[in-house]
């Protein structure tokens, strides 16, 4: 759907405000409710509202109240009166460009019409309805910390008690002394593998894995070595094996919707991978950034530290709350405690406040994603596979039950040159060699993100079959 022509029902732009405010004048209120959907990006930038008359019937409010409100939304700066459309929300200073995911520099090439293009090169949700609101609260205790330096190194308390809550609350035992903040999970990683592996480790990692880890990885000096995963799941033989063969100092684990495969490994599975692990004397890295991400039912399934002391943990509330608050943290196994908070502070002096706060109310009023916005993703993740499976009857994908990826094994060894195409047709694509850790390979194989608003997905599969017609 074209951005200009997008636009919003008086029905559905009044369950989309609820009930106005009793208190103080309705056109405020009005205005306000508005305001706050452009704000948590239920509203998006280019949209038409409702006429006044329109208004006026729905709410059954006078023209002055619905004049007065729109009013104010244009002199704020969130609407602007458009000849022939009428008033159409504005975001204050135009959408912000950029904001996405980075890939490891080099991999994906964009051009000047890659500006425009639908980017499908990035794995994550915008931020869930309330994100202001939990930002307003934060200020409110904001004043608390002021007085004092204002340097957390470790990450503030209150924050550390949630989320070792959490941890007690999935089975495994842990003390807030155990958590450490960072600023988001690539952090966690750099201080750990700073922490357990002297340059020139040799570590272990499936492949495909994500990208931006085994860069860390290589940027530290560590020798990674590959061991395949496939479409339905780690292969646990072949990881005793390699384990055996090649003996790491460490291995990145990904059991929780791996990242793009989107496989989620059971109980006994990550019993046996522990146990391996400790056979090996290997310390287990365990990615859980995607821990989180159900979207059919939540899975009952325990962090794989549980069967061992020798995993250190990795969660972020980039993909389950919000990737702008910039928040990772690291679970330690006591033995590594000491090395990992040594580690930490060496590489900054800490995370900023204002975003602790809001992941800490964040927490304490629910651990991940809102239902709404579960319920959409599942939407989206079902309409995308079912879509592009009906208009490429070639490609299959496993329906993952969760994660924010399909990860669709293509006919013919095409994906790079598919990327390529796709770009001309305003599509932007990582191809299955940016997730091989020995960079190269899996051009079988190609991401698609489907947790994108409705209507970039309907503007990105025209683009994708038509580059692949073009290609295949």
């Amino acid at each position: 759907m074209d951005v200009q022509n997008r636009r919003v029902s008086a029905t559905r732009l009044h369950s989309m405000i609820g009930p106005l405010a009793e208190e103080g004048p309705a056109y405020a209120s009005l205005a306000r409710g508005i305001r706050r959907l452009v704000a948590n990006g239920r509203m998006l930038h280019g949209t038409v509202l409702p006429s006044e008359r329109e208004l006026v019937t729905e709410l059954g409010l006078s023209r002055t109240t619905v004049s007065r409100a729109y009013s104010e939304l244009r002199d704020r700066g969130f609407a602007t009166a458009r000849q022939g459309s009428g008033t159409v929300i504005t975001v204050p200073g135009g959408p912000a460009s950029g904001g996405q995911e980075p890939m490891p520099d080099g991999a994906i090439e964009l051009d000047a019409a890659g500006r425009h293009a639908v980017d499908l090169t990035c794995a994550a949700p915008s931020a869930p309805v309330g994100m202001v609101e939990h930002y307003e609260a934060a200020m409110a205790q904001l004043p608390a910390y002021i007085s004092g330096m204002g340097y957390f190194p470790l990450g503030l308390p209150e924050l550390r008690s949630e989320i070792a809550r959490m941890y007690r609350q999935r089975g495994l035992e842990t003390s807030p002394e155990q958590i450490v903040v960072t600023n988001g999970a690539l952090a966690g990683f750099a201080a750990v593998i700073r922490a357990v592996l002297p340059p020139g480790s040799r570590v272990l990692a499936e492949s495909p894995s994500y990208p931006n880890t085994i860069a860390s990885l290589r940027h530290h000096g560590a020798r990674v070595s590959a061991v395949p995963i496939g479409p339905d799941g780690t292969d646990l033989e072949a990881v005793g094996q390699a384990l055996r063969r090649i003996q790491p100092a460490a291995m990145l684990c990904l059991p929780d919707f791996h990242n793009p495969t989107g496989t989620l490994l059971d109980n006994e599975g990550r019993e046996r991978w522990a146990r391996q692990l400790d056979a090996a004397k290997t310390v287990g890295i365990v990615d859980e950034t995607a821990v989180d991400l159900w979207w059919d039912r939540e899975p009952d399934v325990k962090p794989m530290a549980v069967y061992s002391d020798r995993i250190v943990s990795i969660g972020s509330a980039s993909k389950s709350h919000w990737g702008g608050l910039r928040l990772g943290w690291i679970r330690c196994p006591r033995s590594l405690q000491g090395a990992v908070t040594s580690m930490r502070t060496s590489l900054d002096l800490g995370a900023p406040v204002l975003e602790q706060l809001v992941l800490t109310r964040m927490l304490q009023t629910g651990n991940g994603l809102p239902d709404e916005s579960r319920k959409r993703i599942r939407a989206e993740r079902d309409w995308l596979h079912a879509t592009l499976s009906d208009q490429l009857p070639g490609w299959k994908a496993n329906l993952p039950a969760g994660g924010l990826s399909l990860w669709w094994n293509l006919p013919a060894p095409r994906s790079t040159v598919l990327a390529e195409a796709a770009a001309r047709h305003g599509v932007l694509l990582a191809p299955g060699s940016v997730f091989a850790v020995e960079d190269h390979g899996l051009e079988h194989w190609i991401r698609t993100p489907f947790a994108l608003p409705h209507e970039e997905l309907e503007r990105a599969v025209p683009g994708i079959v038509a580059a692949w017609h073009e290609v295949a």
